[in-house]
Parts: C-alpha cells; sequence; structure tokens
C-alpha cells in the first residue's frame, strides 16, 4: 500500500477552502512546497510559509485566498496518482476551463505549471488542475 501525500495535500487544500477556512496546514516536503509555490504565483492562494513545531517537525500553512466571500479555487484535481500516472508532452496539453485554470506539472526543469512548460517546450508528469 502506498501513501499519496501529494493527494494528501492537495486534499487538506480543498477541505479548507470547503469550510471556508483562511489557513490550512500540512505536512512538508519540497515537493508540497513547489506546489504551493506555483499556486502562490498563479494567485490561486495568498500566502504559504514553512513553520517548525520542533526541531525535527515541519509544517507548511497555506492561506487560502478569498474574493468577496467566494474561494479562488473552484476546483483541484489530482490527475497522477501512484498507482496510474498521467504524462503530457508540451504541445498537446489541453486547456483547463478555457484557459482560466491551470494543470501542474513535474519536469525535467522543475515543477511549474502547463503554459510555463508550453513555453519551454518541456513534458512531464501532470501532477493536478486547478480553476
Amino acid at each position: 500500500m502506498s501513501i499519496d501525500s501529494i493527494g494528501d495535500f492537495l486534499t487538506i487544500i480543498r477541505n479548507g477552502v470547503a469550510l471556508g477556512k483562511r489557513e490550512v496546514i500540512a505536512p512538508y516536503s519540497k515537493m508540497k512546497l513547489s506546489i504551493a509555490s506555483v499556486l502562490k504565483n498563479e494567485g490561486f492562494i495568498r500566502e504559504f510559509q514553512v513553520v517548525d513545531q520542533d526541531a525535527v517537525i515541519k509544517k507548511i500553512k497555506v492561506t487560502l485566498k478569498y474574493v468577496d466571500g467566494e474561494s479562488v479555487i473552484h476546483e483541484l484535481t489530482r490527475i497522477s496518482t501512484p498507482s496510474r500516472r498521467a504524462y503530457g508532452k508540451s504541445k498537446g496539453m489541453k486547456p483547463i476551463i478555457g484557459k482560466f485554470g491551470i494543470s501542474i506539472l513535474t519536469t525535467n526543469k522543475g515543477i511549474m505549471t502547463d503554459k510555463q512548460a508550453q513555453a519551454l517546450s518541456v513534458g512531464g508528469e501532470i501532477i493536478c488542475s486547478v480553476w
């Protein structure tokens, strides 16, 4: 049995949005930090920071973004899972909700959006889609 830590991170954000929370806290990893960075750069979350609870345990605090009481994140979907990997080519990626949303990919150049991957002509594993 494998544990999908990225799926858990996305679920924590989804649940926080559903409950109208201002911020959520998730376990730390470099991958989750990179995903949070992409979400912030694209305007889906307000802020994120690494919080040290102990000398050993780190957490990521994500401050969710709301406009007029409505969440900026409408849907956050995990695409590639540990049991079913999904890959995309730079030319073959479809726009999410008429280019209003993004796909987050992990490529050999790092974690980035589908638009950045197309600009760099690289493909990779599609982690999730957000709109």
